[in-house]
């Protein structure tokens, strides 16, 4: 943001909380931002209620609308639409009939602000929306990116340079294991080319996902869980409900390049089978072994390690994973385990045979800048739907309303926090020193709720599951601190919070669990004095 900043454009931040790097930013890494007073980020900072993105873009559809109706063809690429998208008629209506006061009322924002937003987008020659979990971890998540991505539809957005959606991924290679096949529900044509290279049945019924594997665990239909790295028991919802689903197990296998909470919750035998990281060294036969990696932006390139392993016993995921096929498959399977875990050019060309896009990939992954992965949408202005066009997604407006005397609670990171991984109790940039079990509150509903900043409260989560019986859970003794948050919209930090999150509130369509829209009580803790 930084650069595209220094290169003239206009930042609009769309965040329930004044995040600093947003609003000012300063690189460590130059002499002006260690010295100076950092880059000013965000021309237009738009404090959002929790859960309100959705009706903030259907209002900026209207007003956008409303103004192409007052000067036809000045503010909606009329020629893509037509040529490119479907759905427009029915998105038009419903997006005109959309209640402003609704929008405020969802939103948090007043008219003018609402209006220059919208003046901003329209004098936009290339836009770029950039979201993350702020997003996807609502109930509504899937119908929210779906109004974003109509505002770029109406604007010729997407399949122009500069321009078009940006989903911000929280780790190196989420979108790689996605392209290489790590998916539940992996469709017929990827299969079948797996089975034609390797001469194998692959299975066809649907896997689990992370909220189904719980699910499947806790009821006894799975037994055994294997864990790739990361620490499950931490990055998970609903803590009290997965870790007691992990201990129903008759085996967990973590598979760990350093210890976590999750070696701590296992089943009835419990492995943790070391593995190198991405930045040890990899040494097979003599030969320094390199992965490759995708980034959100479909960009596949080389990982080297540098470090010294940790151990000489210490195996590379990929020779685990090896080792494992070949001695639970058995010697007569075809897959050639032994030569992926020799030689991992050979899985890249076992890939090159399989995965669209990826042709010559030894090749072209070692160029200076790895090589950029087909995107239909965005090279040729192709949709693979079942219009053949881009689809308007239509969707009546949805967002979290406040029920009386309660906050509504976004889980979040500090400063010094790598997803699970927690570096220091500081949170510099929220003013936070020396404890993580903080809730910021917004000093008027500190006073609405009869609470002291600095005292000690339990914050006790409500749901109602789908019989209608009430759910509550507990997280005890936090710390309040008086911050600027939208009036009705609290936060804190994971995985702290994670057991206020109820295992089966997930988004419609992706079942990612709600993290960002929990409503909770907040409750004076046993001996609550002030800190």
């Amino acid at each position: 943001m930084e650069k595209a900043k220094a290169n003239g454009a206009n930042i609009i931040a769309v965040n329930p909380l004044p995040e600093a790097g947003l609003i000012r930013f300063k690189d460590p890494q130059k002499v002006h931002g260690v010295v100076g007073h950092g880059i000013p980020i965000a021309d237009e900072f738009v404090q959002i209620r929790l859960g309100g993105d959705m009706a903030l873009f259907a209002g900026l559809g209207r007003l956008l609308l409303e103004a192409d109706d007052r000067a036809p063809g000045t503010v909606i690429d009329t020629a893509f639409v037509e040529a490119h998208c479907a759905g427009f008629d029915e998105y038009r209506r419903r997006t005109l009939d959309v209640d402003l006061d609704e929008v405020f009322a969802a939103t948090g924002i007043e008219r003018r602000q609402l209006d220059r937003v919208a003046d901003m987008l329209m004098a936009s020659r290339r836009t770029v929306v950039c979201w993350a979990m702020g997003l996807t971890q609502h109930a509504h998540a899937v119908a929210t990116i779906g109004e974003i991505t109509n505002l770029l539809l109406l604007r010729g957005m997407i399949g122009k340079p500069g321009a078009g959606v940006c989903p911000v991924r929280g780790h190196s290679n989420v979108q790689g294991d996605r392209t290489m096949g790590i998916w539940e529900q992996m469709p017929e044509e990827f299969l079948a080319a797996l089975d034609d290279r390797f001469g194998i049945a692959t299975p066809r019924k649907h896997g689990y996902d992370t909220v189904a594997a719980i699910r499947a665990m806790r009821d006894g239909r799975a037994k055994v869980f294997v864990g790739m790295g990361g620490n499950f028991a931490s990055a998970t919802p609903d803590t009290v409900v997965t870790e007691a689903a992990l201990r129903n197990c008759a085996l967990t296998v973590q598979i760990s390049t350093k210890l976590n909470r999750s070696h701590l919750v296992h089943g009835n035998t419990a492995l943790i089978l070391p593995t190198l990281g991405r930045t040890d060294r990899d040494v097979r036969g003599g030969r320094k072994q390199v992965v490759s990696v995708e980034d959100s932006m479909s960009m596949v390139h080389l990982s080297r390690g540098s470090l010294h392993p940790p151990s000489d016993q210490v195996r590379s995921e990929v020779e685990i994973v090896c080792r494992l096929a070949r001695t639970l498959l058995g010697a007569a399977h075809p897959v050639p385990w032994e030569s992926f875990a020799a030689d991992y050019d050979t899985i890249r060309d076992a890939i090159a045979a399989v995965v669209p896009g990826c042709a010559d990939y030894n090749r072209k992954v070692r160029a200076p800048d790895g090589f950029q992965l087909p995107h239909p949408p965005r090279d040729t202005r192709e949709f693979h739907t079942s219009t053949g066009r881009a689809n308007f997604a239509v969707n009546p407006l949805q967002w979290v309303p406040v029920p009386e005397g309660r906050l509504v609670l976004q889980t979040i990171r500090s400063h010094d926090q790598y997803n699970t991984t927690i570096y220091g109790l500081d949170d510099r940039y929220r003013g936070v020193k020396g404890g993580r079990r903080v809730v910021f509150i917004n000093p008027a509903d500190i006073d609405a709720l009869g609470l002291t900043p600095g005292g000690r409260v339990d914050l006790v989560s409500e749901w109602t599951d789908a019989e209608g019986r009430l759910q509550e859970r507990r997280a005890k003794d936090f710390l309040v601190v008086a911050y600027s948050t939208p009036v009705g919209n609290a936060a804190s930090y994971y995985p702290e919070t994670n057991p206020l999150v109820p295992l089966d509130h997930t988004a419609a369509k992706s079942n990612t669990p709600v993290s960002k829209a929990v409503v909770i009580r907040v409750e004076p803790a046993a001996g609550g004095e002030t800190a």
